[in-house]
């Protein structure tokens, strides 16, 4: 019999059930010293210690990169001067090295943009990241579209 590998998927944490974002937030309270023990941890976010340890080493937050990966963001622009420009600013501002950047030519005032970036150097949640794009003048969107050790 051949083991199946396993499959992953990029879902919405909005869709996801319950148990899963709290074994999340579980995990994120040990690593962080929020909690020194499973028992705290699972205590503080509501959830049993059995749903904890069926989920825990199979569910993980998609931010969650180490040294040397690559997360590529799919953004759609305002054609206007510069917005691009910030983006990368933002970015390069939060330690990322951008690697590529790919652009549509921009239709009925917007553009599609993708790029691709390295992490040896960032330190904040890509959730962060994504938050501070997206405040952008200009910054209709944004979404990740990749990772990859």
């Amino acid at each position: 019999m051949v083991k199946n590998e396993s499959r992953f998927f990029l879902v919405a944490e909005d869709i996801l059930p319950e148990s899963i974002v709290k074994t999340v937030q579980a995990r994120e309270m040990l690593s962080k010293g929020e909690a020194m023990t499973v028992v705290e941890a699972v205590e503080k976010v509501n959830l049993s210690r059995s749903a904890f340890y069926k989920y825990k080493d199979k569910v993980f937050p998609f931010y969650r990169w180490h040294s040397g990966m690559t997360v590529t963001l799919s953004m759609l622009l305002e054609h206007r001067s510069g917005i691009l420009s910030m983006v990368l600013g933002s970015l390069a501002g939060a330690g990322g090295n951008v690697l590529t950047i790919n652009q549509s030519i921009p239709m009925h005032g917007l553009a599609s943009v993708t790029v691709s970036f390295e992490t040896n150097e960032i330190e904040l949640s890509l959730e962060e990241i994504m938050a501070r794009i997206r405040e952008l003048d200009g910054v209709r969107e944004v979404k990740p579209v990749g990772l990859n050790p």
